[in-house]
């Protein structure tokens, strides 16, 4: 998916997810001829109802109401309103929700967007730069419209990936695995190992802090934890957010990964999905704020689905 509405999901000037983050990935796609390798996905919006498969209306009136204005936060700091922020991120969650109805309806097996995988903003809140939460959506319309209920959602943002963990956190359903950095070093702080899920899904999450400085060795130990999990759940979608901010040069994060790590996850992923999905997939872009470092994770994203 490519697109200016979707590059519109940005916050001015100056701030880390800046809207030139999609043109910096999509430079580096063309330069290494993927263009020429894919279906192209034009953006798509979604409807308040969509949005309410997992958002409040409570809060969903109030994105629409501060992007009127575009005065004010929609958290405590992070992600401020602008104009037209409303459509913008109606726009991120409607692009996932119709590469998950290409997937379902048999159009295509795998699909990358790139502005998305905002996996911190809450059911009633934003969070972390996140306004809607398109991965707790998707999870939601993938049960209630597409008859999935088996979904194994992986993480290897920097980030601990909160928005959605806690929002499912009882969910023995949602197979959650998160490789992230360490909480007690870096925002928000959460996604320790001892976080496995609560009543009847103890044991359904995985999440795996690494210190600071982790590197590609460090990832590739603790990778197999997470292919065992995956397939233990045998699952029946699977969703990745492969944020790039977890490579070395990351301006707000502190581990050390190459692109090399993003390839090698969407590459055993797509395996995983081949045996139990149908080859049924969807990566997300997530964070990411080095838009060399950005560009260069995504497109080893694309260039293994496409193996």
């Amino acid at each position: 998916y490519h697109g200016a509405a979707l590059a519109a999901y940005g916050f001015g000037q100056g701030h880390p997810f800046g809207s030139d983050r999609l043109d910096a990935f999509w430079r580096e796609a063309v330069k290494q001829g993927l263009d020429q390798r894919v279906t192209h996905g034009e953006p798509v919006t979604c409807t308040p109802e969509d949005l309410a498969l997992f958002h409040t209306a409570a809060y969903i009136q109030r994105v629409q109401k501060q992007s009127i204005t575009g005065a004010g936060n929609l958290d405590q700091g992070d992600t401020p309103a602008f104009p037209g922020v409303f459509e913008a991120a109606s726009c991120v969650v409607g692009s996932v929700l119709d590469g998950v109805k290409n997937i379902i309806e048999g159009r295509c097996t795998r699909v990358f967007v790139p502005i998305a995988g905002l996996h911190h903003a809450r059911r009633d809140a934003a969070s972390g730069f996140c306004v809607f939460n398109d991965i707790g959506v998707a999870i939601e319309a993938l049960r209630q419209r597409h008859g999935i209920r088996r979904v194994a959602y992986v993480d290897i943002d920097a980030h601990h990936g909160d928005g959605v963990f806690y929002a499912f956190e009882d969910d023995p359903d949602l197979r959650f695995a998160d490789i992230h950095e360490d909480g007690h070093y870096l925002y928000p702080g959460t996604g320790f190992a001892n976080e496995t899920g609560k009543c009847k899904a103890i044991g359904t999450k995985l999440n795996i802090p690494l210190d600071p400085g982790a590197d590609d060795v460090a990832f590739q130990h603790v990778w197999p934890r997470v292919e065992e999990f995956v397939r233990a759940g045998r699952p029946e979608f699977i969703i990745l957010q492969a944020g790039a901010d977890s490579i070395a040069g990351a301006p707000i994060t502190h581990l050390q990964l190459t692109p090399q790590s993003h390839a090698h996850a969407t590459a055993r992923l797509c395996a995983l999905a081949d045996e139990f999905c149908q080859g049924r997939i969807i990566g997300l872009g997530g964070g990411g704020y080095n838009r060399a470092n950005l560009a260069a994770a995504w497109t080893a994203v694309v260039q293994a689905m496409l193996v």
